[in-house]
């Protein structure tokens, strides 16, 4: 069975927009967009009044020789996100096809169903944050054509073993593509999946430049898929997705400097989640540091709601995760620069201090 049989028929069959850029051949002068000849007041010479490339050569060149894959697997999309919708899109029909998640996870995952029409169907994680294989699978129905498995998970940051991954793929062959959101793999010493593209063309993976590379304002990511799966996403996309300024500055992350720079600060992040999870364990009032393989620590307290408060009193945002299954008594804590953590740390000690002292004046 290809994979394309599991795509929705009238996606398949549909033809694709073809843009005025795609269309474009040599020439020095382009009047077939539409476009401004002027560029705009401070541009800076970006030809911020032409149309981007719909999916900029250089960048997919860049982006497949990190991740060790074709060109033709690569699929330049705005962040994650929207890597996700096209594939609810593409596979999902309205009011009859579903997708299986895992939470507690990515909420994006069910929204984009929710958007689509598509039933979300759930299976928890274990109490330890681990994917049970066998009662995932038993939880797959013919209408499941996405089942997402988010490794490190956000938000509790466990992984997911490459085994279980390759079981998932072959289980799930001919049956549901399986979705891999990479988005923390950076942060772990575990490699990626990327390398199982070829042998299960019902296997996609998501990763993103807006954790590790530091372009959540830029909104760039991509799929890695079989070309046939990157190809319908494809017929779907926006004609032009990325704008010009976003694709400079991931050429220039992706650059050596770029590169020898991303490693430097992921080693500092790594340092400071090993530091932050022995220091948080030793506050009052801590019950858990989740084990992570991310940048962020999940951190379970007896009292999360007051310690959100007290931390956002001074300055400090956290994320309140304690609406996420299993998670009812914790705070999502991502690694800042060494002076944040320190003050995240002085709060927390400052707090239980004053709590102590205020219990002593009161005897």
């Amino acid at each position: 069975m290809n994979v394309l049989d599991l795509a929705r028929p009238e996606i398949r069959a549909m033809q694709a927009y073809s843009s005025a850029r795609m269309e474009a051949g040599g020439g020095e002068i382009w009047l077939n967009a539409n476009e401004s000849p002027w560029a705009p007041s401070g541009d800076g010479g970006t030809g911020c009044n032409r149309y981007p490339e719909p999916q900029p050569p250089e960048l997919v060149e860049a982006l497949a020789a990190m991740y060790g894959v074709q060109r033709e697997q690569v699929l330049v999309t705005r962040g994650s996100d929207e890597a996700i919708d096209l594939l609810v899109r593409a596979f999902c029909r309205a009011g009859e096809d579903a997708i299986l998640i895992q939470p507690p996870t990515f909420g994006m995952y069910a929204i984009y169903a929710q958007i689509q029409n598509a039933a979300v169907i759930e299976v928890p994680l274990a109490h330890d944050f681990s994917v049970d294989v066998d009662t995932l699978l038993a939880a797959l129905t013919p209408a499941v054509k996405l089942t997402f498995v988010c490794t490190p998970n956000n938000p509790s940051g466990q992984r997911v073993p490459r085994a279980s991954i390759e079981r998932l793929a072959q289980s799930l062959q001919g049956r549901s593509v399986l979705v891999v959101d990479e988005a923390y793999v950076e942060f772990d010493d575990q490699v990626s999946v990327v390398d199982l593209i070829d042998r299960h063309d019902n296997l996609a993976v998501l990763r993103t430049l807006s954790k590790a590379w530091a372009l959540a304002g830029a909104r760039v990511g991509c799929v890695l898929a079989n070309a046939a799966v990157t190809g319908l996403l494809r017929r779907i996309i926006a004609p032009y997705p990325l704008p010009r300024p976003c694709v400079a500055a991931a050429l220039a992350v992706l650059s050596a400097e770029g590169q020898a720079a991303t490693r430097a600060h992921l080693e500092t992040i790594r340092t400071q989640r090993t530091r932050m999870q022995q220091a948080l364990r030793a506050v009052p009032g801590v019950r858990q540091v989740l084990p992570s393989w991310t940048n962020f620590l999940a951190v379970r307290f007896d009292n999360a709601g007051a310690v959100y408060q007290r931390l956002l009193a001074a300055g400090i945002v956290v994320r309140d995760t304690r609406r996420y299954p299993n998670l009812g008594d914790a705070l999502r804590i991502t690694m800042g620069t060494p002076a944040e953590n320190d003050k995240v740390l002085a709060v927390l000690r400052n707090a239980t201090t004053n709590a102590q002292g205020l219990a002593e004046g009161s005897t």
